[in-house]
């Protein structure tokens, strides 16, 4: 029987993606805080500044970090990004003004920058190819479930027990516990753990190819990128999918309460069976995408998951057009939110295929226009109600995110993961 240790370089590495969204999705709650905003004078334009300094540099550290760990390794660099972004999150409980917070939450963004595409680079070193979309749904419904338990968690703590500073400081230390638990379980390859047997290290070896992508990443693969018209339709595939992602989680509370009036406690409970109806997309797409794989080979088997997952999106959200009851609505958001998240791991395992030793950079490529995408709904949504919106119905809104998921699904179609960008 061969070693276990792969499963728990799978754990370590989906408990470091619960600390990652508990940290950054804390701060929703903090920042609706009269004592936060009187604490440090703040406006709402500035309160309205310090979430969006996150997203700026969570975008633009994503190819750079993501580089660093292909070429310094993840055991040494995705703990020092646990430890920095859990400093940055004691000393935005420790901070005193609006400026001293900006800089703590650019350097936080570039911190978080770094987890996703580390990760996706480890695992595909330590899962063999046939289970690659499992091991990456795992890891991604880690930070689904961090992202779900945040508002609640937070919510209790500062009800009951904590002001908003230790809340931060409380979960800034429990970062230093994940970067240890990661350092003294992981190791590069399973070549190097003193714990794998010969058996685990040839079982892990199943399917793979690249026997000669050895050693480390030497420069950022910035031309390969820009050059690779498939990993084009990767970014694109991830912006338009952010572009009607996002609006689960950050403009429906608006729409239940002003178009579908809503009692904001019943919501809040609608928005989390929303967010809990991708968890078991996550979950689900993991094994769908190695299936898929197993009987469609690798380009199909990526692709074509993630193109039947955005046309049922689309069709969710065009039936909102119709759907005048909150509940049926909430039933078409779950659907979206569940096949949005069905299609995560096919595009991991995807980055996975294509990256070679650059793996974690080709991830944080494609991570960032996602990111940008996320950064670019929230302005638009305002833009189109304005302009279009006339009897204030939301149509108009719900055009443009299916218009994103179009936009995914036909660059689903065009991507190969059977080209790796050299």
């Amino acid at each position: 029987m061969p070693t276990n240790v792969r499963y728990h370089i799978i754990g370590a590495t989906t408990l470091t993606a619960v600390i990652l969204y508990l940290d950054r999705n804390c701060i929703a709650e903090i920042v609706k805080l009269d004592e936060f905003k009187n604490a440090l004078s703040l406006t709402k334009e500035q309160t309205g500044g310090i979430m969006s300094a996150f997203f700026l540099a969570y975008a633009l550290g994503q190819v750079p970090a993501g580089w660093l760990s292909d070429r310094f390794g993840a055991r040494r660099m995705l703990p020092l990004y646990i430890l920095i972004w859990s400093v940055c999150t004691i000393l935005t409980g420790l901070a005193t003004g609006f400026f001293i917070l900006i800089a703590v939450r650019l350097l936080f963004g570039i911190a978080q920058a770094g987890c996703y595409p580390t990760a996706g680079s480890l695992v595909k070193r330590w899962v063999p190819l046939p289970r690659r979309g499992t091991a990456s749904s795992i890891v991604s419904f880690g930070g689904r479930l961090g992202g779900t338990i945040a508002p609640l968690l937070t919510a209790w703590l500062l009800s009951d027990y904590l002001t908003w500073r230790w809340v931060l400081v409380l979960y800034g230390c429990s970062g230093f516990f994940v970067a240890a638990h990661f350092w003294r379980v992981f190791r590069e390859t399973p070549a190097e753990h003193p714990f794998t047997d010969e058996a685990e290290r040839a079982l892990i070896a199943v399917g793979e190819t690249e026997s000669s992508q050895t050693g480390p990443a030497e420069f950022p693969p910035i031309l390969p990128l820009v050059c690779s018209w498939t990993m084009w339709l990767m970014c694109a595939l991830q912006f338009g999918v952010n572009i009607g992602w996002v609006f689960l989680v950050t403009w429906l509370p608006t729409y239940l309460k002003d178009i579908k009036h809503v009692d904001p406690i019943i919501g809040g409970w609608m928005s989390t069976i929303v967010l809990a109806s991708g968890i078991v997309g996550m979950l689900c797409g993991g094994q769908l995408t190695d299936f898929a794989t197993r009987k469609l080979g690798r380009r199909w088997g990526r692709s074509l998951p993630m193109f039947i997952c955005y046309i049922v999106a689309i069709g969710a959200y065009l039936s909102c057009l119709r759907l005048e009851s909150a509940w049926a609505f909430i039933a078409a958001a779950s659907l979206v939110a569940f096949v949005t998240d069905m299609s995560v791991p096919a595009i991991w395992a995807y980055m996975q295929d294509v990256g070679g030793k650059n793996t974690a950079a080709v991830f944080g490529w494609g991570n960032m226009w996602g990111n940008l995408g996320a950064a670019t709904t929230p302005l638009l949504v305002p833009i189109v109600l304005k302009q279009w919106d006339t009897n204030g119905d939301w149509h108009e809104a719900f055009w443009l995110f299916s218009l994103g998921y179009l936009v995914a699904a036909l660059a689903a179609l065009g991507i190969n993961a059977n080209r790796r960008i050299e």
